[in-house]
């Protein structure tokens, strides 16, 4: 499947925004990520539609040899410059160019929402070797944060009927599949600390934004410098880290 138009329009014009604006994650997550899927040198993890390596930095770090997959070739080409230790493929969740049970782990983080589910699952099934597991993840906003209702004030009348994780449709899919037996769940919580031009990336990598047509997303954009620049500095972006580990049954 090729990744939607949306996406691949927004992530391509988005990438560096996305790379200086995008939220990192915290040790403590990590560790318990680290945990559950046992990385460790030996161990072979792939990250699923790793973007510009957010998640797949922090996996090098852990002995294990990385694996990562993106599809949008300005995604890829910052990956590549940033996580030179990771072996960096081409590819889609529901097409991964890999052999069958060659891999011990998969993760995807933040974008688990834009894959077809079924295929996507059916793929991760496929190269995980059995009792393999899958860890998918997001860094969901603090929606009762003034910083965040003001930033949705700006873009939501932008965002249209787009995929989004928040109503937790995916985990059924998950389930439905058959396919993936539930392990365990965190979540914790994160900060993100900006300046205006940060804040600025931030938004302008979401994807419907980054993919507006100019004078809309120079509007919108002009429109959260403005609320940047009226915030006390640091601008402190409170997120939910959500990670959740199933095992191939």
């Amino acid at each position: 499947m090729a990744i939607p138009d949306e996406a691949q329009r927004g992530f391509q014009l988005g990438a560096e925004a996305y790379e200086r604006g995008r939220p990192g994650y915290s040790r403590e997550l990590m560790d318990w990520l680290a945990g559950q899927l046992a990385l460790r040198p030996g161990r072979i993890v792939l990250d699923v539609g790793a973007g510009t390596g957010k998640l797949t930095r922090e996996l090098v770090a852990t002995g294990a040899r990385v694996l990562a997959v993106e599809p949008v070739r300005g995604m890829r080409e910052i990956l590549e410059r940033v996580v030179p230790d990771a072996d960096i493929r081409e590819g889609t969740a529901e097409a991964l160019p890999f052999a069958d049970q060659a891999i011990d782990a998969v993760t995807v983080a933040s974008a688990f929402h834009w894959f077809d589910a079924p295929a996507a699952l059916a793929e991760f099934q496929r190269v995980l070797r059995p009792g393999g597991r899958l860890a998918l993840m997001w860094q969901r906003r603090r929606s009762d944060q003034p910083i965040h209702q003001a930033i949705d004030a700006i873009i939501g009348p932008h965002r249209g009927r787009r995929r989004r994780h928040e109503d937790g449709s995916w985990r059924a899919r998950v389930m439905e599949s058959g396919r993936f037996a539930f392990v365990a769940e965190t979540r914790l919580p994160f900060e993100q600390r900006l300046d205006p031009d940060g804040l600025v990336d931030r938004i302008g990598s979401i994807s419907f934004v980054a993919g507006l047509p100019g004078p809309d997303r120079d509007d919108v954009l002009r429109r959260i410098r403005e609320l940047a620049e009226r915030t006390p500095p640091p601008i402190r972006l409170g997120y939910t880290s959500e990670l959740f580990v199933y095992e191939t049954v």
